[in-house]
């Protein structure tokens, strides 16, 4: 009678310790899509930079985006993002640079994602003259993607700062 007892007290308490276990989490979604998107938006946005068209680019920028470029200050809004791009481009340009995708990697929660990976700066004959990386992070409204904040690096150490001038001697 003892083995009868014990065995159904056994029975209900793992009876009741599994009602109240928490129910098993739902299956991840599947973001592929949304994680090619956000690749998809990286690449148009260096094609864009590439020609000069910035309108396009602030166009993937929420209102309230903030850019953080590498040795310049945060660019605020579509009118500071388009301030600093239209000078920067035009410059990138004017040297006959390009921007190369490299590797990268995306992920997405919800309506927020992230794209991040490296890029190469190439000069007219080819020859790469800067590499780096860049984060972005992007939120999805209105079922499209646009950026919040961005930023990119050089994994080149800066240029020696040029010598101080000779002083001037007093004869």
């Amino acid at each position: 009678m003892r083995t009868l007892t014990s065995l159904a007290l056994i029975v209900v308490a793992t009876t009741a310790l599994t009602a109240c276990a928490a129910p098993a989490p739902p299956p991840p979604a599947d973001t592929t899509a949304d994680e090619a998107a956000l690749k998809a938006m990286t690449v148009a946005w260096l094609d864009a930079y590439n020609a000069g068209d910035v309108d396009k680019i602030v166009a993937m920028y929420r209102e309230d985006a903030v850019l953080m470029p590498p040795h310049a200050p945060v660019a605020n809004g579509h009118s500071g993002i388009r301030a600093f791009l239209t000078a920067d481009a035009a410059a990138a340009k004017a040297a006959g640079v390009r921007l190369v995708p490299g590797a990268s990697a995306s992920g997405v929660a919800g309506d927020m994602g992230w794209d991040s990976g490296s890029y190469t700066i190439t000069d007219a004959s080819g020859a790469v003259v800067d590499s780096g990386s860049y984060l972005s992070v992007s939120r999805k409204s209105d079922g499209k993607w646009l950026m919040m904040r961005d930023t990119y690096n050089s994994d080149r150490p800066l240029p020696a700062p040029a010598p101080a001038p000779a002083p001037v001697r007093k004869k």
